[in-house]
């Protein structure tokens, strides 16, 4: 077996969390080693910049606190907040813009140029990275593609993601060797995630396309704006922004919501506009033109059952189309988790009550958050947090 290696601060996980907690060690001189099971890092943070980087979200600091819906995560987000975030990425060369709803992007919208940045940071700053290296357990030797190693760490700091999207590295395996350690954690859920729906055959024929201009309404949340109908239901960023919600209010026989296809239209404009008389029009033909539903608009109205004669039964249907959710879609495929590492086994410094010099930081904390930025703020924050408690630490252990 290799020699055993002495270092200052150990991070197992290198995600967004982990690679803020080693940068802000290693600044403060710390001697950092990263272990990553994957073949390469940030591997969650590259997929999601397929589609375009959502790095934060250019609001106030209280309004990301409330959206992460954990009153305990207000230091870290103070400290590193919406605005600090947009100045780290500046830091790193990388150009940003903020988009009409809020949501702060780089400019190349992708993640790969803000990764080779970081790492290149990081490796300035002395930080030692393994990849295929898989932490085994506590005070259990790291296995690597050379065999085990041990590493003898005055401090660790452990961010290894929670449980959805295992193919890029956070299965969530690490929870049964947590509470073999009486470390408590909340159970996993998924978050930020579609449900399933039993769908007409006619609907199924619009599966993949978005459903744009919409509010969707379900236990007592309501938000505007799109989604996408799949083959087993619906997905995207209007279904995220109320998943906690549903998700907590749904049981065993599923859970009813409503669309409203019109949101723009008031229920009396509606009316009065299918008041007027039809004449030779299909019924189709007389509802695009009173009142714009066509395509996949048209296929949800009707999906909704047969449709109302009376202009103003009709109207109400295109304000409250009723579609029932039979279930949330697997724990993996959902964007984030809820569960993890709760408040109470951790202290203000994010070190865990049972192992005191042993952080924890991202995902694998209990709490949750919609898209449109707020996660990769709160990683960031919190492994930045961890990753500052880990090397005083660290300097006191000297």
């Amino acid at each position: 077996m290799p020699s055993d290696l002495k270092v200052d601060v150990l991070v197992v996980g290198a995600g967004p969390a982990g690679l803020a907690a080693a940068e802000v060690a290693s600044a403060q001189g710390a001697r950092v080693l990263v272990v990553e099971r994957m073949p390469s890092i940030a591997r969650k943070l590259l997929m999601a910049g397929k589609s375009g980087l959502n790095i934060t979200k250019d609001a106030s600091v209280d309004h990301v606190i409330e959206a992460c819906g954990r009153p305990w995560l207000a230091p870290m987000l103070r400290a590193f907040g919406p605005q600090e975030v947009q100045d780290w990425m500046r830091g790193l060369g990388q150009e940003i813009f903020t988009g009409s709803s809020g949501r702060v992007f780089p400019v190349a919208m992708k993640a790969s140029p803000l990764v080779r940045a970081w790492a290149k940071r990081l490796e300035d700053q002395g930080v030692q990275l393994w990849t295929r290296a898989v932490w085994q357990g506590f005070d259990v030797p790291v296995l690597t593609e050379d065999g085990p190693r041990q590493v003898i760490a005055k401090s660790t700091i452990f961010a290894m993601g929670g449980a959805s999207w295992a193919r890029l590295g956070s299965d969530g395996a690490w929870a049964k060797t947590f509470q073999a350690e009486g470390i408590d954690l909340a159970p996993f859920q998924p978050a930020n995630m579609g449900f399933d729906l039993r769908w007409s055959e006619p609907m199924l024929r619009h599966a993949g396309t978005p459903v744009k201009a919409v509010r969707v309404m379900a236990a007592g949340a309501e938000v505007s704006g799109e989604f996408v109908i799949t083959e087993r239901g619906i997905e995207g960023s209007a279904i995220y922004a109320i998943s906690a919600a549903v998700r907590e209010a749904m049981g065993t026989d599923g859970l009813a919501i409503s669309l409203d296809l019109a949101p723009d239209r008031s229920l009396d404009a509606l009316t009065g506009r299918l008041s007027r008389p039809r004449g030779k029009m299909s019924q189709s033909n007389y509802l695009r033109k009173a009142t714009g539903l066509q395509g996949v608009k048209m296929a949800l109205l009707r999906e909704g059952g047969p449709l109302p004669q009376e202009a103003r039964a009709l109207a109400e249907r295109i304000k409250a189309v009723p579609l029932m959710l039979r279930a949330t879609r697997p724990l993996d495929e959902a964007i984030s988790v809820a569960g993890g590492v709760t408040e109470m086994a951790l202290d203000r410094d994010l070190s865990l009550r049972a192992r005191p010099g042993v952080f924890c930081a991202g995902e694998m904390l209990d709490w949750e958050a919609p898209t449109g930025g707020y996660l990769l703020t709160a990683c960031l924050a919190t492994g930045r947090w961890a990753g500052a408690a880990a090397a005083r630490f660290a300097a006191k252990s000297t």
